[in-house]
């Protein structure tokens, strides 16, 4: 059994500045509750250390495709079953909405209850509260990743199906995990969640002033 949650947040500053803020993945434990480390392992991969439901889990992330002023989506290949993307929109010049869509699996009995009590979308909504308040106290982000990674494919909003190597791996972190990668083909997903009362975000066009090139996140 899977749980999507589906969160978003307005915040009061340009499109550019909320972006560049969210690909400082090691800055997360700043205003993310749950989550104790994110370490860089280089532009696509990161190794998360998070308590859910009062259980330490840790996990291996890869991100899937990232644009600037738009997307970041990610999938995990070992550890802790999750996958998903963040979105983010202009509101005007100065504000953002920013829109997350998760899925993860919970593991065992205290996860599993804690799913059935919403702990983790209450968190996830608590979460992109304090990245609000983060990113408005300061005015400015701490840095910022302004690189494309594009699969070639076509992602969309990528569920568990590209963590499946991890299905199995009970976020132990002991590379037990397949990464999906090596010999599968991902399955075909539609571009955005399709549930009952799920509304598709409309992304802007590519940015015009995102660098060719990107500079190195800082790590």
């Amino acid at each position: 059994m899977t749980t999507t949650v589906e969160k978003s947040v307005e915040v009061n500053v340009p499109i550019r500045t909320a972006y560049n803020q969210w690909t400082q993945f090691e800055e997360f434990p700043m205003f993310m509750g749950a989550v104790r480390e994110v370490h860089q392992l280089d532009d696509r991969r990161m190794h998360w250390v998070a308590e859910i439901a009062g259980v330490q889990r840790e996990w291996d992330a890869k991100v899937l495709e990232q644009v600037p002023d738009r997307k970041v989506a990610w999938a995990a290949t070992e550890g802790t079953t999750n996958a998903g993307a963040v979105y983010f929109q202009p509101v005007d010049t100065n504000r953002t909405m920013v829109r997350l869509f998760l899925e993860y699996e919970p593991e065992g009995f205290v996860e599993k209850t804690g799913e059935r009590l919403h702990l983790v979308e209450r968190q996830a909504e608590s979460d992109l509260e304090r990245f609000k308040t983060y990113i408005e106290s300061r005015g400015v982000e701490t840095g910022g990743w302004r690189g494309t990674i594009d699969e070639g494919r076509q992602l969309g909003t990528p569920g568990i199906e590209y963590a499946a190597g991890t299905r199995s791996d009970s976020g132990r972190g002991d590379g037990s995990a397949r990464d999906t990668d090596a010999g599968t083909t991902a399955p075909t997903t539609t571009p955005y969640p399709t549930g009952a009362g799920a509304t598709a975000p409309t992304i802007p066009a590519y940015p015009t002033d995102a660098d060719p090139d990107g500079a190195r996140r800082p790590l």
